[in-house]
């Protein structure tokens, strides 16, 4: 499994403010802020995502997705739960998947694979197959949203 200090935080701290968030970086042994799970898993406050070095990758993409999938509104009075319905939860992991190829070493595919590894469930049996085979209503949400190609774009310093 990919953890932030493996992938870097210079490069994940980019990649946010790049999607218009912040990486708040926690110091090693001392509980995540906003974590739904609870430590090692990322945290979300507002246009803040909270991470250790200990923290996966996966994790810190699923919160900035989270954030990123989210009005304006909603995300100003975001703490730790960030809500949505499962349409909106599909476009958040299919999200996750697009901005892992903007951290170099991870990918889509070992992306997929540590998402499996953690305990994502999907209809098709994994993330990979559901990802190509099973995620046009998730490619449509964030199409509608103006989410697809925009945010990735953003991610990859592309403009939309």
């Amino acid at each position: 499994m990919m953890l932030c200090a493996e992938a870097g935080f210079p490069v994940l701290r980019n990649l946010l403010q790049a999607c218009g968030l912040q990486l708040v970086e926690v110091p090693a042994g001392q509980a995540i802020p906003h974590s739904y799970w609870g430590a090692p898993e990322a945290g979300l406050l507002r246009n803040e995502v909270h991470a250790r070095a200990d923290t996966p990758v996966h994790s810190l993409l699923h919160e900035t997705s989270h954030a990123l999938c989210m009005g304006a509104a909603r995300r100003a009075v975001l703490d730790t739960d960030a809500g949505g319905d499962f349409a909106e939860e599909d476009a958040v992991l299919y999200l996750q998947v697009l901005l892992s190829a903007a951290v170099p070493g991870c990918g889509q595919a070992r992306m997929c694979r540590d998402m499996d590894a953690w305990g994502y469930t999907f209809r098709l049996g994994s993330a990979a197959r559901w990802f190509h085979e099973d995620a046009t209503e998730a490619r449509e949400w964030l199409t509608v949203r103006g989410l697809w190609p925009a945010a990735v774009l953003a991610a990859f310093g592309g403009e939309a």
